[in-house]
């Protein structure tokens, strides 16, 4: 661990653009953690002043559940002063729960570039096909890269359910010898169409309206491909 401090600091360090740090909540070497983490900040100033920092303080599934939040906190307020002066963003996670799916998906969310006026074109083009929900994916990862809500839904984990779904789906079609690239789901209540968005992503629009036919929907993402392939581009 030294030699990323000492001969290999200067290759290291130099040119990050982002470094996610993770804490175990149960370490038993707390002043050691602390301590290569402070030194990993030390080396970011001096070689990389613009990196963004990511904190993971993980395995909180070995925490009581009525106790994780308080405990988190508790470790989080400790981060955060340690840190001082740079900026960080700090997350609990698992790898048994959707935490550390969350995290990794608000962590890509933080590093596009064009974050804020992809979302702005994707609540446009929400409102314009009247779609009640729209996701975009990272292509490989199938962490959500992006959303528009324009209807409010009750299962706050199903980002993570549907990420998990379509990996698996991907894998049986290697074993075949085929490639994902699109699904249509329908029924009484609603239309679901997955799609090939860009050369990174998959979209996913979400349609209540029984008008709107699936056709439609369809003809729409691929209009709307050019523009956002667009805004990839430039990120």
């Amino acid at each position: 661990m030294e030699n990323y401090f000492s001969s290999q600091r200067d290759t290291i360090f130099k040119n990050v653009e982002v470094l996610i740090y993770v804490f175990d909540v149960y370490s038993f070497e707390t002043e050691k953690d602390i301590f290569y983490y402070q030194r990993s900040l030390e080396s970011l100033v001096t070689h990389s002043p613009n990196a963004k920092i990511f904190v993971l303080v993980n395995k909180m599934d070995l925490i009581p559940e009525y106790e994780r939040d308080k405990k988190f906190e508790k470790h989080k307020a400790e981060i955060l002063e340690y840190s001082k002066p740079v900026q960080i963003k700090c997350f609990q996670t698992s790898i048994w729960d959707e935490t550390l799916y969350r995290a990794w998906s608000s962590i890509v969310q933080d590093i596009v570039l064009n974050s804020s006026l992809l979302a702005n074109s994707l609540n446009e083009f929400s409102n314009v096909i009247e779609a009640d929900e729209i996701l975009l994916f990272e292509r490989t990862t199938f962490l959500v890269v992006s959303q528009s809500l324009r209807k409010e839904h009750s299962d706050l984990k199903r980002f993570e359910k549907i990420s998990s779904i379509i990996k698996q789906f991907k894998v049986n079609c290697n074993r075949f010898d085929t490639t994902f690239q699109s699904i249509e789901i329908k029924n009484d209540n609603f239309t679901i169409i997955i799609d090939n968005f860009t050369p990174n992503t998959y979209i996913m629009v979400i349609v209540s309206d029984p008008n709107i036919t699936p056709a439609l929907t369809i003809h729409n993402i691929k209009y709307a491909q050019k523009h956002f392939q667009l805004l990839e581009s430039q990120t």
